[in-house]
């Protein structure tokens, strides 16, 4: 649905410039809740304001619904109309909601429709459903100000949909909300995925938010992308650092000849009392240095960081026995022998 191919984008000021894209590649499927995460600086926000075009990428190409919006940029009057069209399509959802003060909340969600020349008759009746849609049928003749921060959201993403889009964007739409809000406003996202068929492409600083909704994720860092894939396969990557963030763990070996391993749990080996079986079937006594378990597209994921007695060469076997379970296991502060993080049992 969404495909980005060496997007660029250089900003030039005062004789200097500055590379927030370095050629990205992203793919997005349709349908999916896809999220970009990384620190400020990273280039979120410039991706996603050339996804849609806000911004004009230096180099390389943004193709939406198979059509290439790159190729309709600065070429023409007709070109620029074909743009407008495109853009009407993808819906954009703010940070800081830019609702406009002096109109009533119905009349900022009929704007985009008055924009597209839509009658008067057609644009109330299409606002109305869209604030019922968001939870806020009640408050169409309220004004900005009279809403909490959470409910502007709301506003702001129906007015997003007015245009009946098949892509919708998030530039950090919860950052700026309490938890509760946040999350209540990631669930709205996700229930409009699911009845509407959107495929939502959005950027965040909080892993929270990828662990909440999402079902692909790429991870930035200066312009680039340098991992990505879907939550699940990145949970069963070794060494990723998506799957680290999502669920960190810490903990050290308490001697030289202990070993530390890392335990990714997804799919049903999430539910099953492995660590356990581990410990009766081999007798050997078993240290859980540190935890972390949560749900992630409504199956339990997690990881635990364990410590088992013996070097790496004398759990070879009970470490065979963990991946037959299905489990990810990372091999971390491996004896002088070993490298420092031993992925799929590799020396």
């Amino acid at each position: 649905m969404i495909t980005t191919s060496g997007l660029t984008k250089v900003y030039r000021s005062r004789g200097r410039e500055v590379t927030a894209l370095d050629g990205v590649d992203l793919h997005v499927r349709e349908g999916e809740v896809y999220g970009v995460i990384g620190q400020s600086g990273a280039g979120k926000s410039s991706l996603i304001r050339c996804v849609n075009l806000l911004e004009k990428p230096t180099a390389g190409t943004v193709t939406v619904a198979g059509q290439d919006l790159t190729a309709l940029a600065g070429r023409g009057p007709r070109a620029g109309r074909e743009l407008r069209q495109a853009r009407s399509r993808i819906g954009m959802v703010f940070q800081h909601f830019n609702l406009l003060s002096s109109r009533t909340v119905q009349d900022n969600v009929e704007l985009p429709l008055e924009i597209l020349g839509t009658s008067g008759k057609d644009r109330s009746r299409k606002a109305l459903e869209l604030l019922d849609l968001v939870g806020l049928s009640d408050k169409a003749k309220a004004y900005p100000a009279q809403l909490s921060g959470g409910q502007k959201q709301r506003v702001g993403i129906a007015r997003a949909l007015a245009g009946d889009p098949k892509v919708l964007l998030s530039d950090e739409a919860t950052s700026a909300l309490d938890p509760e809000t946040t999350r209540s406003i990631l669930q709205l996202l996700r229930d409009l995925n699911r009845q509407l068929g959107l495929t939502v492409l959005l950027i965040t600083h909080e892993m929270d938010v990828v662990k909440s909704i999402c079902d692909s994720a790429a991870l930035m860092e200066n312009g680039r992308i340098v991992e990505s894939g879907t939550v699940s396969e990145l949970l069963a990557t070794p060494g990723s650092e998506l799957a680290t963030a999502l669920f960190p763990v810490g903990g050290e070996a308490t001697g030289d000849d202990r070993t530390v391993i890392d335990v990714t749990f997804h799919g049903e080996a999430a539910t099953q009392p492995v660590i356990s079986q581990l410990s009766r079937t081999y007798n050997i006594d078993i240290s859980i240095l540190g935890a972390a378990i949560d749900t992630v597209g409504g199956l339990q994921v997690g990881r635990m960081r364990i410590e088992l007695p013996g070097r790496y060469e004398d759990n070879v076997v009970p470490i065979g026995f963990l991946r037959e379970q299905g489990l990810q296991i990372d091999v971390v502060g491996a004896s002088d022998q070993e490298p420092l993080l031993v992925k799929d049992g590799a020396k």
